[in-house]
């Protein structure tokens, strides 16, 4: 007689440790739009590529945000966040102080110089105010100069947050946020706003695998197109964003 053997239905009622609720409500909260670092001000360059017709219907908001992801500053930005979480983790303040003047040195343009670092700046104000934890102190003062995604390199790894978890949940919201500057400039409705960020859902996991692959030797854009957009839309006539 041939005996079988089944494994037991998972059973979940037992939930998340309460070290895990903790880093995954914290993360949840660091990267919802709602915590108030001023990124609905701010566009990356989407309205200067709106007004030039290059941003016309979710189909075309689409492959320039997955140009933006994949070979510009979503992948740049993700390889700065990883970085300064491993060398925060591990205590290594002459790299993460190398780390974050290296990212502030890196931004094309002063309208994303801007961006990168008032988001950056008031991310560490309120997670220093409304979530400190020790060892973030010393942190903040080996970072000097923190630009956002460093900023959240570096609370997360305060606060134990795993990196990969980190990593997604950065691209997602700063997708997704591109997403709303454009939804509000091309415009578009809610529905081809939610397909523009499902059929992206792909290209962040993507380029989130190579950040946490990657070096600081492996950091280069080839999105000219978008740094372009960054710098011209400083001289623009008519602007609902501050980038």
């Amino acid at each position: 007689m041939l005996m079988t053997t089944s494994k037991p239905p998972i059973d979940d009622r037992d939930g998340l440790s309460e070290s895990e609720a903790a880093a995954l409500f914290r993360l949840m909260t660091f990267l919802s739009p709602a915590f108030p670092v001023g990124a609905f001000s701010y566009s990356s360059g989407i309205e200067w590529a709106v007004e030039a017709g290059d941003i016309v219907d979710a189909s075309s908001l689409r492959d320039w945000l997955s140009s933006m992801l994949s070979d510009g500053s979503g992948f740049c930005d993700g390889v700065f966040l990883a970085q300064a979480h491993r060398a925060a983790s591990s205590g290594d303040d002459g790299a993460l102080r190398d780390i974050a003047e290296l990212a502030a040195a890196f931004v094309p343009s002063r309208e994303r110089q801007l961006e990168t670092s008032s988001q950056g700046r008031a991310f560490i104000e309120i997670a220093r105010a409304a979530w400190n934890c020790d060892g973030l102190e010393q942190m903040i003062a080996a970072g000097e100069v923190l630009v956002y995604p460093v900023a959240v390199g570096l609370v997360s790894a305060a606060h134990k947050i795993p990196l990969a978890s980190t990593l997604h949940a950065f691209l997602h919201a700063l997708t997704s946020n591109w997403i709303s500057a454009g939804s509000r400039l091309v415009p578009l409705g809610q529905t081809d706003s939610q397909r523009v960020l499902a059929r992206l859902e792909p290209v962040v996991a993507a380029t989130a695998r190579r950040a946490l692959d990657a070096s600081l030797d492996d950091l280069g854009s080839a999105n000219f197109r978008a740094d372009l957009a960054s710098l011209r839309h400083e001289t623009q006539y008519t602007r609902l964003f501050r980038s």
